[in-house]
């Protein structure tokens, strides 16, 4: 269960050696993500999450803009720190609609996942 982003693109290494060596993969992940797409080396299992692939590719790029804005070192510190909690609100909210989803997490018992 990949977190989008610099873990991911880390972790795609493994997984395509992992798959090279033999082993079956299964990816868990959000329907809405940045960088976590479909591949030959692993099978991708997603739930649904309340939110749109636009507001989060908006969200990022609106935080991106932030920290390029000048301004006190409050304002900016402030801007900043509210933006990574929005950020980090699609992550809590991933966790959550993962964690209620019992279709999927009965098929990942089953499987031993």
């Amino acid at each position: 269960v990949p977190v989008d982003g610099s873990h991911w693109l880390s972790m795609r290494e493994v997984l395509d050696s992992l798959q090279q060596k033999g082993h079956d993969l299964v990816v868990v992940a959000p329907e809405v993500t940045l960088h976590i797409k479909p591949s030959k080396s692993f099978m991708v299992k997603r739930y649904s999450v309340p939110y749109t692939q636009q507001e989060m590719e908006k969200e990022f790029q609106q935080f991106v803009q932030i920290t390029f804005e000048e301004g006190s070192f409050l304002s900016r510190f402030l801007k900043v720190y509210k933006g990574m909690k929005r950020i980090t609100d699609f992550g809590v909210s991933s966790c959550e609609q993962l964690l209620k989803n019992q279709e999927l997490l009965k098929y990942l018992k089953e499987s031993k996942f």
